[in-house]
């Protein structure tokens, strides 16, 4: 029981050396605009990816563009051995989910008020090798 627990442990280890992980939390963007820009990129090269986020007019794109350089640099970090061209890597998985809102009262006309919700989101993004790379 142990020795196989032990074996799949190693297995997981040597997955997730493969994938980067970078998040981005409290972003005060709403999810829907951050969205948009998340689905250009999903599966794509990073090369590709990088390329699209840099010429997209898009506040959103900015941010992501950063996000996306600090998961090749974790990815860099993990296997410092190895190099990204023969990496080949690809965004595995990108998720953009709610987060806090700010909830604020604007005057309305004869004395209501209308509630305003700044969103905000959090994102996470996952880079992925295609082909294994040698430990």
């Amino acid at each position: 029981m142990g020795v196989r627990k032990r074996e799949m442990a190693e297995r997981i280890k040597a997955e997730r050396k493969e994938l980067a992980f970078a998040k981005l939390n409290n972003c005060p963007t709403s999810p829907r605009k951050m969205r948009l820009v998340a689905d250009l990129i999903r599966g794509k090269k990073i090369e590709m990816a990088l390329a699209i986020l840099r010429f997209n007019q898009k506040e959103a794109s900015r941010r992501l563009e950063k996000l996306l350089l600090s998961a090749i640099a974790n990815w860099e970090s993990k296997n410092e051995e190895a190099s990204i061209e023969d990496a080949d890597l690809f965004i595995k998985e990108i998720r953009v989910d709610g987060g806090t809102m700010l909830k604020r009262l604007r005057p309305a006309p004869q004395g209501r008020a209308h509630r305003i919700r700044k969103r905000s989101n959090h994102v996470t993004l996952v880079l992925g090798a295609n082909n294994n790379v040698e430990s």
